[in-house]
């Protein structure tokens, strides 16, 4: 379907158009992502785990009490937020509710609008590896988060961002220490 190809390259473009870089990386990772968006490569992944090499996630950026919800994910190895990869002719807005529903069991509501935050583009780790442009949405849970999907996550923990800034990059997604910086920023 090219028109609908064309709707959804058009619509992300759009998103990546309206947010606000923080510093020359991410301008850097936006500049990128609509260089792949405007190339006409694939968008989405169509098979586990790195097919095509370069694919769009969604993450949910929870935050509650000033607190952000962090997840021990199990297949790589670090603490990131909640999320995952866009489904074909899936708005990415969607990806966030319906990864957040299947993993932590909770419907969220976007920050302000249902918007990017932060864009990264980021090479994964171990085997696999490929990349993931991730658009990074700010959301409050509609309900206490109590329970998660343990077949993913080892765990789940709120962080206060001096907590996540004082944690080692290493252990985390590699753009959590910046944008951590963002939102105390902004916020």
């Amino acid at each position: 379907m090219p028109d609908q190809d064309a709707r959804e390259r058009s619509h992300l473009l759009h998103l990546l158009n309206d947010l606000e870089p923080w510093d020359a990386t991410e301008e850097q990772h936006r500049r990128q992502a609509t260089e792949w968006i405007t190339s006409g490569a694939p968008l989405y992944r169509t098979r586990k785990p790195d097919v095509p090499p370069i694919h769009l996630v969604s993450y949910a950026i929870l935050i509650e009490h000033g607190r952000i919800l962090m997840v021990d994910h199990r297949l790589a190895g670090l603490r990131l937020p909640p999320g995952g990869h866009v489904e074909p002719s899936e708005e990415p807005w969607r990806t966030v509710t319906r990864e957040t529903h299947e993993e932590l069991g909770v419907e969220v509501v976007p920050n302000s609008a249902e918007c990017p935050f932060f864009v990264t583009w980021t090479q994964t780790r171990g085997a696999g590896r490929h990349t993931d442009v991730s658009l990074w949405y700010l959301a409050h849970p509609s309900t206490s988060v109590t329970t998660f999907d343990d077949r993913e996550f080892a765990g789940i923990e709120w962080m206060s961002p001096s907590e996540i800034l004082t944690t080692p990059i290493t252990s985390l997604d590699p753009n959590m220490h910046r944008f951590t910086h963002k939102l105390q920023a902004v916020l």
